[in-house]
């Protein structure tokens, strides 16, 4: 299943790439849901064979994917793989993958993720705590990933050569088994864009289904821009302060806020225009998206 949102640039290579990556299994449906895309995805993903899922809105990833699945006969599949349209599958890569959920309690299989250039692409994660939060906000998060467990995201190049599970990875590609569908329900919608592939994974976790990383299983991931877009990267920091205070409470809530604030904080004064837009969301929350542009 793949969500799209003004992705003709890239849905068609994505669509193209299924044919070899599903070798050896049986792909009994792609399904494309389209969040009201001005260009023509719709367009192309009915051309190319798929079955198209129109929202009719811009109403986020979450709610996308709940209206893909919806639109699909659980009863017949094994596993749904959940996409962006800007991912690649080498041959047999869905194959690979799929041995992982038949491991005890595993719900969530991910692939190892790659740059365009087959350099890797750091996609798991630790999970979130205050002291991260801390640390990140001192010596950036970058940095703090590449020292010991210090930072949430995993960039340590040898990490990704051991299979095993991990607290949450990101949601450009998770191949979900069915009885986890049943048991977890749906992807929180009022997350609208970052931070729900974490809440899904992290309930799924409260419920005894774990997340595996599988690295001979291959992904290419072109890869989206909220490093660099100022509203996006404000959207990702506002959601995961706001999925934090969810999971630990006021308390817990209010020092990670404070933590993530000062790095922020510091990073605008610097000049960093990103950092300067996530200050202004995290301190004036009536400056938020609470839809998403059409």
């Amino acid at each position: 299943m793949i969500v799209t949102y003004n992705s003709a640039d890239v849905l068609s290579g994505c669509l193209a790439s299924l044919v070899e990556g599903s070798d050896g299994v049986e792909l009994s449906a792609v399904v494309v849901a389209d969040n009201a895309s001005r260009d023509d995805s719709a367009q192309i993903a009915a051309r190319e064979g798929a079955d198209v899922v129109r929202l009719g809105r811009n109403a986020g990833y979450a709610a996308a994917i709940n209206a893909g699945v919806a639109s699909l006969d659980l009863a017949g599949l094994d596993a749904v793989y959940v996409l962006n349209p800007d991912c690649r599958l080498p041959p047999k890569s869905i194959a690979t993958l799929i041995p992982a959920l038949r491991r005890p309690g595993v719900g969530i299989a991910v692939p190892r993720m790659v740059n365009p250039d087959g350099s890797l692409q750091p996609s798991l994660r630790r999970m979130p705590t205050v002291g991260r939060a801390v640390i990140e906000a001192v010596i950036g998060g970058d940095r703090a990933g590449r020292i010991g467990r210090l930072g949430e995201l995993i960039t340590d190049p040898r990490a990704y050569e051991q299979a095993g599970p991990v607290a949450w990875a990101t949601g450009a590609a998770m191949l979900i088994s069915v009885p986890a569908i049943r048991a977890v329900g749906p992807w929180d919608e009022s997350f609208l864009l970052y931070s729900e592939e974490t809440e899904y994974a992290l309930r799924a976790a409260d419920l005894g289904w774990s997340l595996w990383y599988e690295p001979d299983a291959l992904i290419e991931h072109i890869g989206g821009d909220s490093g660099v877009n100022p509203t996006l990267a404000a959207l990702l920091l506002v959601n995961k302060v706001k999925l934090f205070r969810r999971r630990r409470g006021p308390l817990a809530g209010a020092a990670y806020y404070l933590a993530v604030l000062l790095g922020e904080s510091v990073r605008a004064v610097a000049g960093r225009k990103v950092s300067q837009r996530s200050v202004v969301w995290l301190l004036r929350p009536s400056r938020r998206w609470t839809t998403l542009p059409t």
